[in-house]
């Protein structure tokens, strides 16, 4: 059954549902991360350890969320298009690259912005940066993958095998502050107990990561939508358009 379901997804369907749906992705994602925002920045309290500077959490971490869920995303992705052959989700891997890599460059940035006044310094060799660094290079190596072949379905093969592979960092990531000494705290809202972080705290970092994660789907079925094209440029559905 779900062979049958994921066959029977059209390029020309799959476009025209998301077309119908990214701009009201896209004004959730407005919505939730403005009131999100503004109650991490002005209604939470300050923290007793980090003052203000805590509350680039509200950022910082719903991205840091988004770029591991990105990849898992392309991880899916490239099993489906690798035994089933749909080319829906050989697009659906490249735009989620594509924005799970912007997702990790803003993650790099604002954990450098963060990391700057409490450890004192903008960059550290720590297991969590440094394999979330990893990550972005997986990312780019995708891409950079994808473009060095002139044939679509010979770049698929290899960029499927090596986005398979590259899945091996996204537990990496998430255990490295339990498996090694690191700069970073333990989980305090992802774990098996209750968070560790205060509810209202919390909420706003909630309502923020909704609101990414809703950006993140209608800028990928954005991107996704213009490879598309590209690759459907000769059928008589995209000449229509």
């Amino acid at each position: 059954m779900f062979r049958t379901l994921i066959s029977t997804i059209s390029p020309e369907g799959y476009y025209k549902f998301t077309q119908t749906i990214i701009p009201w992705l896209l004004l959730l994602a407005l919505i939730f991360i403005s009131y999100g925002l503004y109650l991490g920045l002005f209604v939470a309290p300050s923290d007793y350890q980090q003052g203000d500077a805590f509350r680039i959490i509200y950022v910082h971490v719903p991205s840091a969320w988004i770029s591991l869920f990105a990849y898992s995303i392309v991880f899916f992705s490239a099993l489906i298009s690798l035994i089933w052959h749909v080319k829906v989700y050989d697009v659906i891997l490249l735009a989620s690259c594509k924005i799970g890599a912007l997702f990790t460059i803003f993650t790099l940035i604002t954990g450098a912005i963060w990391g700057k006044p409490m450890w004192g310094t903008w960059w550290a060799w720590d297991a969590r940066l440094t394999s979330e660094l990893i990550l972005l290079f997986i990312y780019l190596s995708i891409l950079l993958l994808y473009s060095s072949f002139d044939d679509h379905k010979k770049a698929t093969t290899s960029v499927n095998i090596l986005s398979i592979v590259g899945f091996i960092n996204i537990p990496i990531i998430h255990f490295s502050v339990e498996w090694w000494n690191t700069l970073h705290q333990g989980p305090s809202v992802i774990k098996l107990s209750s968070p560790s972080i205060a509810g209202d705290m919390l909420f706003p970092l909630i309502i923020t990561a909704i609101g990414f994660s809703l950006f993140y789907f209608g800028t990928m079925f954005k991107s996704s939508q213009n490879i598309l094209l590209v690759l459907e440029k000769n059928k008589s559905w995209v000449k229509s358009i």
